[in-house]
């Protein structure tokens, strides 16, 4: 209420009963002697104090309610909690609105918690939480087991699983050591609000390395591309020796986040700078990897918030993602849109299956020869958009013995590493990976001998790499280089096996 509704009011009838209100009060407090009013104050005091019952603060608390029609939808105000409120009307199967949820809210003390954009309780997010967690997996499970080792699709990260998992796979003492480098450089060019530049030289490094990008203005793209890597090495906000550099970066992340509504669909849209949907899509990955590595809840939100902005951002013609939002789609920016997508997949995220049957479409429209090879906005043979059409065509459920597979694979293996292009190199790397085998064999040697003997091992550069004639890394500078050297360099445990003999499959939700 405002000064001059106060003044308004205290003209009004009711001035009468405040003069009525003044008068007892000066008889309570000035008429009456006043070792009976202190008697009195002192003997409710004692009263208040007999009523008060003490209870330890709750560091987790679940609650079963009901969950009303968006519009009714109110936000917890207690500023000791944080707490995300899940509308679940949007995406039930059931056209019974009466559904019953969990709202979960956790206590603001916990230190390794990743506090989530400050207006994601205004819209209402695409999620059902009895979806969530491995008791309570979708039919099509992504748990698998290889060699003895259970878990999900990020499971080969964990320190009893990477080990192993890098020696059946390939990985050397001196990939490994890379690795380990490459991570210490990383950590070294953090920028004091916890985000990476691909213009490394405005941060701490103070311009001690060279080549650095022109996409300055890009730092969402910039800070997954630096913390994919820290993931990938088993590395999160809640565990590992880079946990504070994690935790800073995933907070910048969700910070730069801006939440928008579609048509009932809230969204959360990463892009920034000159990256459009590729730093999007890069950022929808690192949030919903870091979520399924650790099941943070202060991160579903965020994490699923990415992807609904992914299927929102969709082009519903032709299936595909290009800069913006529904525009014809290209190779290149689809790839990392269904990386995104099956990544929230494997953390239990939601994904709605019409967008990936309509990515299939696209793959269909830029495939030649059966889907055998892939070009950019139209059909055609291109070396890295074929590598990045066939890594999504075995994530979409391509079987290992499938015809048109082992003929695009033959032919990435026949080009083999391109050493100039790591993006190619990078999709590529993963194709045969998971294809294994004699050429998987022959690629891992040439690629990861070259990655271990290229690496910048003097000065402050030491432990990136800066790969000359690419470009991509002119543009994304040595952080960009670092970022998909270093991912290259963990694929032996980035993600489970696709084909292993005792793996089951984790194919995506098509529907029934």
């Amino acid at each position: 209420m405002s000064p001059r509704d106060h003044a308004a009011r205290a003209q009004s009838p009711a001035a009468e009963e405040n003069a009525g209100e003044f008068q007892a009060r000066f008889l309570l407090f000035n008429a009456m002697p006043s070792w009976f009013v202190s008697s009195i104050v002192h003997f409710l005091g004692i009263i208040i104090l007999a009523l008060i019952t003490i209870a330890p603060r709750p560091v987790e608390q679940q609650i079963q309610a009901y969950a009303p029609p968006m519009e009714q939808m109110e936000e917890l105000t207690n500023p000791e909690y944080r707490t995300i409120a899940i509308d679940p009307t949007l995406v039930s199967s059931s056209s019974n609105p009466d559904v019953t949820t969990t709202v979960i809210t956790e206590s603001a003390e916990e230190t390794d918690a990743i506090s989530v954009i400050p207006d994601v309780d205004s819209v209402a997010v695409r999620v059902e939480l009895s979806e969530f967690g491995q008791d309570t997996a979708p039919k099509n499970d992504i748990v698998k087991t290889i060699g003895g080792i259970t878990g999900n699709g990020f499971e080969g990260r964990g320190d009893k699983a990477r080990g192993r998992m890098a020696r059946e796979r390939g990985a050397s003492d001196g990939s490994e050591a890379a690795v380990a480098k490459a991570l210490k450089w990383l950590a070294a060019h953090q920028n004091a609000d916890g985000s990476w530049s691909f213009d490394h030289r405005l941060g701490p490094c103070n311009g001690r390395c060279g080549n650095a990008g022109n996409l300055a203005e890009c730092r969402t793209g910039a800070t997954a591309m630096a913390l994919l890597p820290f993931l990938g090495a088993g590395q999160t906000h809640r565990q590992g020796v880079y946990k504070e550099v994690v935790r800073r970066g995933l907070y910048f992340l969700t910070s730069q986040m801006k939440t928008e509504n579609h048509d009932g669909l809230a969204t959360g849209n990463l892009a920034q700078g000159g990256g459009a949907l590729y730093s999007h899509g890069l950022a929808a990955i690192t949030l919903c990897e870091a979520y399924g590595m650790t099941q943070d809840k202060s991160l579903m939100a965020p994490a699923q918030l990415s992807l609904n902005h992914i299927m929102f951002a969709q082009d519903p013609t032709g299936g595909g993602w290009r800069y913006e939002p529904r525009q014809p789609g290209d190779t290149s920016v689809v790839g990392w849109q269904l990386m995104a997508l099956k990544s929230g997949h494997m953390a239990y995220l939601r994904v709605d299956p019409k967008t990936v049957e309509r990515a299939v479409h696209f793959l269909d429209t830029v495939g030649v020869e059966s889907g055998s090879y892939y070009g950019y906005t139209d059909p055609g043979k291109g070396q890295a958009t074929t590598a990045v059409g066939l890594l999504c065509r075995m994530y979409l459920g391509w079987k290992r013995d499938n015809p048109a597979l082992q003929r695009g694979i033959e032919y990435l293996a026949a080009t083999g590493p391109s050493k100039t292009n790591l993006y190619y190199d990078y999709y590529a790397t993963q194709v045969l990976c998971q294809n294994e085998g004699e050429k998987w064999d022959k690629w891992n040697v040439q690629m990861r001998d070259w990655l271990v003997a290229t690496q910048d091992t003097a000065g402050h550069q030491t432990g990136s790499w800066h790969t000359a004639g690419d470009i991509g890394a002119d543009r994304g500078g040595r952080l960009y280089s670092t970022s998909l050297s270093t991912m290259i360099l963990e694929v032996y445990y980035r993600h489970m096996p696709l084909y292993g003999q005792q793996a089951t499959e984790d194919d995506f939700p098509l529907g029934p």
